[in-house]
């Protein structure tokens, strides 16, 4: 499976970005991460075939949006009310099996974009 990101842009505090991850295939699991340097990688928001998402914190959860098209092995990530605290390099994982939540090891995601930078300026 390959994975690949689009979307991120520099954009003003408070403005939106659609990010876009178009894989080869539509593992069960997919999930949004995403590393500042110096900073470990942390998962944003996940999704799986089945079930509902899951996201990181109310505050994400508040303005961001993950979904999926199965039919086009997509995923996104809507972002609105950005802050500079959201920029980061964004990255698309998937994998087939094992829980589909944040609160899972990322070493569980077998397929990785290469990420696409956001940043947000104040």
């Amino acid at each position: 499976v390959q994975l690949q990101e689009y979307g991120g842009a520099t954009v003003q505090a408070g403005g939106s970005l659609r990010l876009t991850c178009l894989g080869s295939h539509a593992p069960h699991c997919m999930a949004w991460l995403r590393q500042i340097p110096g900073r470990e990688r942390e998962a944003v928001a996940t999704i799986h075939t089945s079930g509902g998402p899951t996201y990181s914190s109310d505050d994400i959860k508040g303005r961001f949006t993950i979904s999926r098209d199965n039919d086009r092995n997509s995923m996104y990530l809507q972002m609105n009310s950005l802050k500079p605290e959201d920029s980061a390099m964004y990255f698309c994982a998937a994998k087939w099996f094992g829980r589909c939540s944040v609160n899972t090891n990322e070493e569980g995601y077998q397929y990785w974009g290469k990420g696409t930078q956001v940043t947000v300026a104040s």
